[in-house]
């Protein structure tokens, strides 16, 4: 009875949080209707040739020919045995509530966690969950369809929990939380997130060190350590089948650093993706005031027209124009909507500037400040270049600007430190200068929030990107300035209606601070008051960019994808193994054709280095010639030069193309020039390096020569001339084994239509030999004259090797488990 007593307000928390995340999604969440975003129906497609596999054969392939010609599932399905055991035990944590509901949930839950580990009460940890959980970013990703990023997300703050509860001296419930936590992060599988939140852990960890000398504690410190480095290396072992395989993936992907030496050196970075494109989506300086004001630059990047602020100020002469111009005026190339952690929570976190004390302040200030640096990117590149050239990893993910999850993580915790440290001095008398600060915190708030209202152009030079501009600069010149002086006054208008609504909010939130202070407000109800306020202006921010009019019925997403006619067309072709190339639609960025069709395109944020190589080089050239060359030609391609307009797709065995008609329709054309399952070459040439090696793909007649790297003539050996008939059919096929029967009367270097990955193996007659890589990304072997049978296979033996050690580790992290419990009992007997 006691413990249940003790248990209770936590549990009525809990409870709160439920109730919290169902009432976001209320009626969506009880008609069954669900978010369908396109990161949603991109993996969909992915995903779709793995799952018949896996319902035909009962086994996971780790291989998919759906998307890209063929890349491993490690990151577009990432599951092992192991994980699936994993997911049972995050799924209980979720309560089992429903999609989207849980995602709030667990934001909020996680953050208690963390809340609770540093001490807090629990009123107080629930208001501190919420002003964290309704941060807008976190409600932004749900909407855009970031699910994994969403997972890392919630998990991330009890994982600190557990570091917290071991530096506190609570070692085994660290080591605990610390262990399940990490492998709840790592499972959620976004490297991105976990790696940025590093950072704060290491800022952390300095401060405790810090006070550990201090203090002259450093035997604590270090077992404390010990205990955090034991707890995450369970957690990373219960995870290594994904972890390993994702880390050797990532080695031949974007992400990984490229064989070519380019033209722009400067631009590539020692490890990892272009500058160029990692810093595309920055943070712009004075956008960094969207964390106090939401719409410092206007919010998302939906069409103008649907701002009732700012239509109320439209000239109807240009209404047609705001129909397609942005809400958003920043300089990126569009977003979802801003980062905004609270008017008030702002306050508080300036507040804990002055009166928080210790060193995990400074931790927390450090980790802020860096978060915002690097979140401008090329708008402050001499720190990010010193980033993507010294820190490691660092240049390995792009979208530089969501790295201010980190400040959305320490600006709500050291707010929450200083209204608990302020209750503190309030109800101690100890007042000194604290009044001082409040007045301080109030003015570099909601004094700059006023000014901003009041006096919005000396603050801000243009409400006008320098794209809007230049585009808008091609209008005639008797329209172009009362378009920019009204697009101007519309988004004046935005701006100034939300710094009047933060100013009002932390007046507020300051009114119900000083009715506590001169206690008209007890302790209890003043955080309730807070709490109402913060959710109050956080639901309203997020309402803008998550709300129940992007709910769609489950069907859309549970329904099979519609066969279109053009589809009906090109699968009445039973042949085993073709791909399909899709020019009437954005190709790079869908997987819709992948549902059906093994496709030349796709989408995934981390495809094989050597491929994107390709599709820059040749095959985005190739579809330009080739859709220039098919309509010249009427659709006629018996009348277009396939082989040379097109031979890096023919190499792909790209047998049919979905062309665009009039109305929205399609229409397949077949190819006639493709080269088939596998072919034999008469030469290959040996090549020192990458450069050499691409560059010859548009030199050589690729149906009878062939290019290889100089480090794969052992395996390949030389070609010989094929002056007679060489027969190679396809006889079984499924994404992780191809069979061939082969009859050549010279043998000699075998080509085949697949990708190259190491992994994949191969057997002629029940013989293993080596495969070698030609023409940039194809599979290639030597293989004798006569009849022979062929396998390509992919299964690879580390699978066995990680999942053994997984199922270890998850009886150690039982043993931890057992071992607290027993503990606790005798403590209490």
């Amino acid at each position: 009875m006691t413990l249940l007593k003790k248990c209770l307000p936590d549990v009525l928390v809990v409870l709160l949080f439920a109730v919290l995340a169902f009432a976001y999604f209320f009626p969506a969440d009880i008609e069954g209707r669900i978010l369908y975003r396109h990161d949603a129906s991109a993996g969909r497609g992915a995903g779709q040739e793995g799952i018949e596999y896996l319902q035909k054969t009962g086994e996971r392939s780790r291989w998919t020919n759906a998307l890209f010609g063929g890349m491993p599932t490690y990151q577009t399905a990432p599951s092992y045995g192991s994980t699936d055991l994993l997911t049972k035990v995050v799924n209980a944590y979720h309560l089992w509530l429903p999609e989207n509901v849980w995602y709030v949930f667990v934001y909020l839950l996680g953050f208690y966690i963390l809340l609770r580990a540093f001490d807090f009460r629990q009123h107080l940890a629930a208001l501190g969950s919420i002003i964290w959980a309704f941060s807008t970013y976190f409600l932004i990703i749900i909407a855009a369809g970031h699910i994994w990023k969403v997972w890392a997300l919630a998990y991330l703050p009890p994982m600190i929990a557990g570091v917290v509860l071991a530096y506190r001296g609570r070692y085994l419930w660290g080591l605990l939380v610390t262990a399940v936590f990490t492998a709840f992060e790592i499972n959620a599988n976004h490297v991105q997130m976990t790696y940025y939140y590093l950072f704060i852990i290491l800022f952390m960890v300095i401060a405790w060190l810090i006070e550990a000398i201090r203090e002259h504690q450093l035997a604590r410190f270090m077992k404390a350590t010990a205990v955090c480095v034991a707890g995450a290396a369970i957690g990373l072992c219960i995870n290594l089948s994904n972890l390993y395989h994702t880390w050797q993936y990532s080695q031949e992907t974007m992400r990984g650093k490229s064989e070519l030496v380019k033209e722009n050196s400067a631009n590539q970075t020692s490890s990892g993706l272009e500058r160029d494109y990692i810093t595309q989506w920055s943070y712009g300086i004075d956008e960094t005031w969207t964390l106090l004001i939401p719409n410092t630059k206007g919010g998302a990047s939906m069409p103008l027209s649907m701002n009732e602020t700012a239509m109320e100020h439209a000239d109807n002469n240009f209404t047609t124009i705001y129909q397609q111009i942005g809400q958003y005026w920043g300089e990126q190339p569009g977003t979802s909507g801003p980062v905004y952690v609270g008017a008030f929570v702002m306050m508080l976190f300036i507040l804990g500037l002055f009166i928080v004390k210790g060193p995990v302040k400074w931790a927390l200030l450090a980790a802020t400040i860096l978060s915002i640096l690097l979140s401008w990117g090329k708008n402050f590149m001499g720190l990010t270049d010193f980033f993507l050239d010294y820190v490691p990893m660092y240049a390995k993910f792009r979208t530089v600007a969501s790295i201010l999850v980190i400040a959305e993580f320490t600006i709500p915790l050291l707010a929450m430190l200083a209204l608990r440290e302020l209750m503190r001095i309030w109800e101690s008398r100890e007042t000194g200068a604290v009044n001082k600060y409040l007045l301080i915190s109030f003015g570099l708030t909601a004094g700059i929030a006023l000014l901003f209202a009041v006096m919005p152009s000396v603050f801000f030079s243009s409400f006008i990107s320098s794209a809007e501009m230049h585009a808008l600069q091609g209008l005639p010149a008797e329209y172009f300035q009362p378009l920019v002086s009204n697009l101007t006054e519309m988004r004046q208008a935005v701006f100034t209606a939300d710094c009047w609504r933060t100013f009002w909010i932390i007046v507020v939130g300051t009114g119900i601070l000083l009715l506590y202070k001169y206690g008209k407000l007890k302790a209890n109800y003043m955080v309730g008051a807070i709490l109402v306020l913060c959710l109050i202006d956080l639901w309203q921010v997020n309402k803008r960019y998550l709300n129940d009019e992007m709910f769609v019925p489950a069907s859309e997403r549970e329904a099979p994808q519609q066969k279109t006619q053009t589809d009906e067309l090109i699968l009445r072709d039973q042949s085993l193994d073709y791909r399909v190339l899709n020019l009437a639609s954005n190709t790079f960025n869908e997987n819709e054709t992948s549902y059906y069709h093994k496709s030349i395109g796709g989408y995934h944020a981390a495809k094989l280095r050597r491929y994107q190589e390709l599709i820059e080089a040749y095959i985005a050239p190739e579809m330009q010639s080739l859709t220039k060359a098919v309509a010249e030609a009427g659709g006629d391609m018996t009348q277009v030069n396939g082989d040379s307009i097109c031979p890096v797709l023919n190499m792909l065995n790209t047998k049919y193309f979905i062309f665009p008609l009039e109305g929205g329709q399609t229409v397949p054309i077949q190819n006639p020039y493709v080269y088939g399952n596998a072919w034999f070459v008469d030469e290959i040439q040996y090549v020192e390096n990458a450069n050499d090696e691409i560059a010859a793909l548009g030199k050589l007649a690729l149906r009878h020569q062939a290019v290889a790297d100089v480090k794969f003539k052992t395996q390949l050996g030389e070609a010989t001339e094929q002056d007679t008939i060489s027969i190679v059919t396809i006889t079984g096929y499924e994404p992780n084994r191809l069979t061939y029967d082969v009859n050549s009367g010279k043998g000699g270097v075998l080509v085949f239509s697949e990708i190259y990955y190491p992994g994949w193996t191969a057997t002629v007659d029940g013989k293993p030999v080596e495969l070698g890589r030609v023409d940039y990304v194809l599979r290639a072997l030597q293989i004798q004259p006569g009849k022979h049978q062929v396998e390509l296979s992919f299964f690879p033996k580390s699978v066995d090797m990680t999942e053994t050690v997984a199922y270890t580790a998850f009886g150690v992290l039982l043993l931890v488990l057992v071992g607290i419990v027993l503990i606790e009992y005798r403590r209490r007997s």
